[in-house]
């Protein structure tokens, strides 16, 4: 159970205070609080989490959540289905769901408990400035790593959408605005610094609700495309464009398989789990939720993770039952880029992925204050350079790395499912009192396992990594 607040600056418990919980935790975990959120003041001392006053709305939290749970992920999940079938993809998809609401009940629960709201704050508390430490580097390099993948599709995919609004056919390398480079920064400066500069996450909440509104027009332009277009058959192929179809049909590559299992499909969890992060984001948003309790903000989660779960798997399905085997690693490359109503599409999921990026920077910004400046009072100066700088090294990576597919995979096999399964797991364990729950008690259990799943299916994936490279086969896994 979450601590009482302090009153008028005294640190005593509330009168009539009995349960062994809240004794306990006032006392060992006074000092821990009040390191947490620190903006405000009143000269004398600084305050925590708990006199942080939530102001963002129930429904604004949900499309928060469900911004920071889609990524580009959503691209790749038609490409999953094609490598495992219908069947086992849902199975599968219905599973990584089913998961991550587990694991943010963990969460939620370690939180509750000893009254902290940070991730890197669990992390200290589980095991002390190490558990801080590690936590607050896997946040900030699974998060790098999903701004940079957001960003590579602005770099990949706005030069035709430029070219298609101008009416061009053919790129002319010479005209800057069609340099990937160059629109990266700019969007970088003119949309994502200022939103990325907002004081609190839930003001974000327009915006994220804005960025799901792109990605419905987008699901609804996948299944109105299936009707419309005959089944292709890809000749040729290239790095950046999408490939020439030849329309046909009665093709054995046409046929639906309901399950199947091709060397592609070592990849389908991966691609699944990484769509599904997003805890990072879980505990800021329940610090901004208004009357934030564990059950209000578990509700925010699983209808997050529901409506995620049917737009993915709406995605998957009319994505696949288009293209078939013949479906690209990116769900965009299957469509031609003179296609005006797939060029509006780009567009719309350029605008998505961009609004998400500020969603993203806010728990590497929280990671960094935790680790540098945990005791100090919020400063302006402060909250603009971290962003501005990160902001700096995402741009670098997206500009000067030529492949960066790699990278992800590395990111994505460790620190996926650190977040979703092992963090949650051990923190649970660690930071539950055994008076309340004793170590052989079933949700302990259950958390131990939880945490030892998390860790085979992150060495399967670094395997599956050093296999692929080993064999110089070049396989693309997708990215949250």
């Amino acid at each position: 159970m979450e601590l009482q607040k302090m009153a008028n600056g005294h640190h005593e418990l509330s009168p009539g205070k009995s349960t062994r919980e809240d004794g306990f935790d006032a006392l060992e975990n006074m000092a821990e609080r009040d390191q947490f959120l620190p903006q405000k003041t009143d000269g004398t001392r600084e305050t925590s989490f708990t006199d942080f006053e939530g102001k963002t709305s129930f429904g604004m939290s949900v499309f928060n959540l469900s911004n920071a749970i889609m990524g580009s992920g959503i691209l790749g999940l038609a490409y999953a289905m094609s490598n495992t079938g219908i069947v086992l993809f849902l199975m599968l998809l219905t599973f990584i769901a089913i998961l991550t609401a587990y694991s943010i009940h963990l969460l939620l629960k370690s939180a509750g408990v000893v009254g902290i709201r940070a991730y890197e704050q669990l992390g200290l508390r589980a095991f002390g400035q190490a558990g801080k430490v590690v936590a607050a580097c896997i946040i900030t390099i699974h998060n790098i790593g999903a701004m940079s993948s957001y960003l590579f599709i602005v770099k990949i995919e706005l030069p035709f959408v430029i070219e298609g609004l101008l009416g061009q056919t053919e790129k002319s390398s010479g005209e800057w605005y069609l340099n990937g480079n160059y629109l990266i920064i700019i969007v970088s400066l003119g949309v994502i610094l200022p939103l990325a500069l907002m004081r609190q996450l839930g003001y974000l909440g327009y915006t994220s609700g804005f960025s799901l509104s792109c990605m419905v027009f987008f699901l609804i332009s996948v299944i109105y495309k299936k009707f419309v277009m005959e089944c292709p058959v890809f000749s040729g192929n290239s790095t950046h464009l999408p490939m020439s179809p030849v329309y046909s049909s009665g093709n054995d590559t046409c046929t639906a398989k309901l399950a199947t299992l091709t060397p592609q499909a070592a990849y389908t969890i991966p691609i699944l789990a990484f769509a599904f992060v997003c805890h990072p984001e879980v505990l800021p948003i329940y610090t901004e939720l208004k009357k934030p309790t564990k059950k209000r903000m578990q509700n925010v989660a699983n209808i997050s993770i529901m409506a995620m779960f049917v737009m993915y798997l709406l995605t998957a399905i009319f994505g696949y039952l288009t293209f078939y085997g013949k479906v690209g690693e990116e769900l965009l490359k299957s469509y031609s880029t003179t296609d005006t109503l797939m060029l509006c599409v780009r567009f719309a999921v350029l605008v998505a992925v961009t609004l998400t990026v500020p969603v993203v920077l806010f728990p590497i910004r929280r990671a960094v204050l935790q680790l540098l400046f945990p005791e100090k009072p919020f400063h302006w100066a402060r909250h603009i350079l971290i962003a501005f700088c990160l902001l700096f090294l995402v741009n670098l990576l997206v500009i000067f790395v030529p492949n960066i597919r790699d990278i992800f995979g590395v990111i994505g096999a460790t620190s996926a499912p650190s977040l979703i399964f092992i963090l949650p797991g051990i923190f649970y364990v660690r930071i539950v009192p055994e008076e309340q729950e004793p170590m052989k008690s079933r949700p302990k259990i259950m958390a131990i396992m939880f945490a030892a799943l998390g860790f085979i299916f992150m060495v399967m994936s670094i395997s599956f990594i050093i296999v692929e490279w080993v064999t110089g086969e070049s396989r693309g896994i997708g990215g949250h």
